[in-house]
């Protein structure tokens, strides 16, 4: 696994051990930052359950002012360390080893992200979780592009009842990258 693009560009990053974590391959990788590129330039990007923070190197190579990496595996996180340590971005970093929902709760208060990519755990309903999470957070505006990377079984049918307008959907052979944007606050909004 490498950075593909920016300044850190072919710089290889470590992975985390064992099978906790999918690393999202390079070719996927490539195609997702072809699609974010005009986001990217000045942006605060936030990888949540980010394994090796590869996403968010990547962002950060591409030209994103800052990105915060969330992710409670002790494992990974020491990943994220070591790989924001050798591509010498850990001062435009911010690593908050804990839970996803502590982690949002921790954020509250913050200026909105204008990029969030989240590769939670498959078939769990964890995207649902989050998305519903969301809807009321400080950091989350009304021009937010918010990325799940899911299976492609994964229904986002509930996505437009939750406050949310599918941009579209990238599907690949074993997965799928949807892109949301809020819907103005509150309108149309429907409970979990």
């Amino acid at each position: 696994m490498r950075v593909i693009a920016g300044k850190c560009r072919s710089l290889p990053l470590k992975t985390v051990p064992g099978r906790q974590t999918r690393p999202t391959t390079d070719r996927i990788k490539e195609t997702l930052f072809n699609m974010l590129q005009p986001y990217l330039p000045d942006a605060r990007f936030l990888d949540l359950f980010a394994g090796s923070g590869a996403i968010g190197i990547e962002a950060l190579s591409r030209g994103a002012e800052r990105a915060w990496f969330v992710e409670q595996n002790k494992a990974a996180a020491d990943c994220i360390r070591q790989n924001l340590k050798f591509t010498k971005l850990e001062q435009q970093a911010v690593l908050l080893p804990m839970e996803a929902r502590a982690a949002l709760q921790s954020l509250q208060g913050q200026e909105p992200f204008d990029c969030i990519f989240m590769d939670p755990p498959y078939d769990k309903g964890l995207e649902k979780d989050v998305l519903y999470a969301f809807r009321d957070a400080s950091f989350i505006g009304e021009d937010t592009l918010i990325i799940v990377e899911a299976s492609l079984n994964t229904d986002f049918d509930w996505a437009e009842d939750a406050g949310y307008e599918i941009l579209k959907k990238k599907i690949y052979k074993t997965n799928v990258h949807v892109f949301l944007t809020p819907k103005s606050k509150h309108e149309g909004v429907k409970e979990s």
